[in-house]
């Protein structure tokens, strides 16, 4: 499996519809689907806006509050922890096609960082992200959003 002279041993998706299409355009139309990539689960916030959560919740933050009827923040950074397992059971690169919330909790768990981190991590729709373990230097973020 290649991608712009990049091989992975490995390629996962979340199961939902534009996660899977998302690899099928990049070139990878058979992704292993793994509930572990899905999107976060926003409970009684599905569908609504920051703003308007905002508006009868001020100062909310996902990673550090949840979701009613949702994931807690715990339960996202478990499930990031979960992914970060898989991945190491492969012998080699793996590419992820997934959602922003979970990705972001994906980097931080890699990080070994606090949940409460995510929040400070931008991440735009079709980038690249690249999570790198050194000899030296242990866990590194080696790239972010780039597009």
């Amino acid at each position: 499996m290649r991608l712009s002279g990049l091989s992975f041993d490995a390629v996962f998706s979340s199961p939902l519809q534009r996660a899977v299409r998302t690899a099928e355009i990049a070139g990878f139309p058979d992704p292993q689907l793994t509930p572990l990539l899905r999107e976060v689960d926003y409970g009684q916030y599905e569908g609504i806006t920051t703003t308007q959560i905002h508006q009868q919740h001020p100062g909310w933050e996902l990673y550090r509050d949840g979701s009613p009827g949702g994931e807690t923040p715990a339960q996202i950074y478990a499930r990031a922890l979960e992914f970060i397992r898989l991945c190491e059971t492969v012998d080699g690169r793996v590419l992820a096609f997934a959602h922003g919330h979970i990705l972001r909790a994906v980097a931080v768990a890699w990080l070994h960082l606090d949940i409460t981190a995510a929040a400070g991590l931008q991440l735009d729709v079709a980038t690249l992200s690249r999570l790198h373990e050194d000899p030296d230097h242990g866990r590194l973020l080696a790239m972010w959003n780039a597009p």
